[in-house]
């Protein structure tokens, strides 16, 4: 039976460095640093490997014990919950300061959770800040590195304490991780792998609140203050026998409105956790109605060719028999995602929440739906097709499902016809939720080919 990966939650109070040292371990751009205190505010995780030892490493919002304002208290929250799960902890400190009260409150409470703790002195990248770091026994905690977790020194010793023990991963798990290409076996398992869905929208629609009901915890900070999350927050939930990924992101506002540099970062990661996800949730506020930034957003997922489904959120606030009124102002407001399923659902009382997870399931069975060219070839034989000969159809790609359409004609298919050409693929073969893209291929007449150089 496999060992259980190891958990390492990074903490320490707001702008020691904890991102940056979370992004030096894992060797990636997964969490957002910046100049900015406070960027990072959800429990981030990331998988880790140090010389074969393999762990999961936690990155928390920036800690003040003794904050009682709502975002830094739920930030504790949120802390709290990962040292629970902890098997080791690191406790950033500023190098180049001096302890503060901060620094000896979050001691006080680490020490109280029995976990193995690692003190990072974190920017000491001079002989002379190196001096100082040894004022930092003051807190209590005998294993402490200095360490520059920007410039990377240090980390060698620090890392062989840190994973001291840790079990080592098998020949599989340390190849993907050194990035080379999977084995046919491993390949598979990818494929039955979790659907990754990514929650998106305007800020303060219900998405975390959405993340939330839908893992049965409080896993993301909620609050009323529009632009809460910042980083993107995931967790994996079993349903129905099938794991789902959801990824909470940030919320995405116009261009002109982004001024915070944590906010201009949170909408770039955004639109990256878009482009990796299997399934895209466009989560829009029922009690706002269908706003232009609605569109802008539901673009980023049609150009990136995911499946989408789109989310009515607050539905309680509203009557029901509105309904058939708001989603023909969404099927008019968002005419490019017609082949998008809508769902009414109020992520704060549950209602139509649990529906998401069997329409996540249909729509990623038909963006990796594949048919056979013999099917397609039947297909075009009973289809009426005026603007030209379509000779025949195979299928190129999934995800989104493409097709590559001979005819008797070089050059595009009008607009309509391309429509008219997509919507009997998707009445013979389904596709709900996906987009599908055609690509024509002409027949050149002879006399009409450009002669050789």
């Amino acid at each position: 039976m496999p060992q259980e990966t190891p958990t390492v939650v990074i903490v320490g109070r707001p702008n020691v460095g904890k991102s940056t040292l979370f992004n030096r371990i894992t060797h990636g751009r997964r969490s957002i640093v910046g100049d900015e205190p406070g960027i990072t505010r959800d429990r981030i995780a990331g998988a880790a490997n140090f010389e074969g030892r393999r762990f999961e490493l936690v990155d928390t919002g920036g800690i003040v014990v003794s904050d009682a304002d709502y975002i830094p208290s739920q930030i504790l929250k949120q802390a709290k919950v990962a040292l629970e799960h902890a098997s080791r902890v690191i406790f950033v400190v500023d190098g180049r300061a001096e302890i503060t009260s901060a620094d000896r409150e979050l001691a006080t409470l680490l020490r109280k959770t029995g976990k193995p703790i690692i003190l990072a002195v974190n920017k000491v990248d001079t002989g002379a800040k190196e001096a100082l770091v040894h004022d930092f026994y003051e807190l209590g905690i005998k294993d402490m590195y200095p360490v520059s977790a920007e410039h990377g020194l240090g980390m060698d010793a620090f890392m062989l304490h840190l994973t001291e023990g840790f079990p080592e991963g098998t020949a599989e798990e340390l190849a993907a991780d050194a990035g080379e290409r999977p084995s046919i076996e491993a390949e598979e398992k990818i494929a039955a792998g979790p659907i990754k869905v990514a929650i998106i929208g305007r800020p303060n629609a219900g998405k975390s609140t959405l993340l939330n009901a839908l893992v049965g915890e409080e896993r993301a900070i909620v609050s009323p203050i529009a632009g809460t999350t910042r980083d993107a927050v995931d967790e994996t939930v079993s349903h129905a026998g099938t794991d789902f990924v959801f990824i909470d992101t940030a919320g995405i506002r116009r261009k002109g409105k982004t001024k915070l540099m944590a906010e201009k970062l949170s909408v770039v990661m955004a639109r990256r956790h878009i482009r990796m996800a299997n399934v895209v949730v466009l989560v829009m506020d029922a009690t706002e109605g269908v706003l232009g930034l609605d569109a802008t957003i539901a673009g980023y997922a049609h150009e990136g060719g995911r499946p989408v489904i789109l989310c009515v959120n607050k539905w309680d606030l509203i009557s029901d028999d509105k309904q058939y009124e708001f989603e023909e102002s969404i099927r008019y407001h968002l005419k490019f995602l017609e082949y998008a399923p809508v769902v009414f659902l109020s992520a704060k009382v549950g209602t139509g929440v649990f529906k998401l997870f069997g329409l996540i399931k249909k729509v990623f069975a038909s963006a990796t739906h594949r048919v056979t060219t013999g099917e397609l070839n039947r297909f075009v034989e009973k289809l009426h097709f005026d603007e030209r000969k379509i000779l025949y159809i195979t299928q190129a790609g999934v995800r989104p499902p493409s097709f590559v359409v001979f005819t008797d004609k070089a050059g595009p298919l009008h607009f309509s016809h391309e429509r008219f050409l997509v919507n009997q693929l998707r009445k013979r073969f389904g596709f709900e939720g996906t987009p599908v893209e055609l690509k024509i291929r002409g027949r050149v007449k002879r006399r009409e080919r450009k002669p050789l150089k």
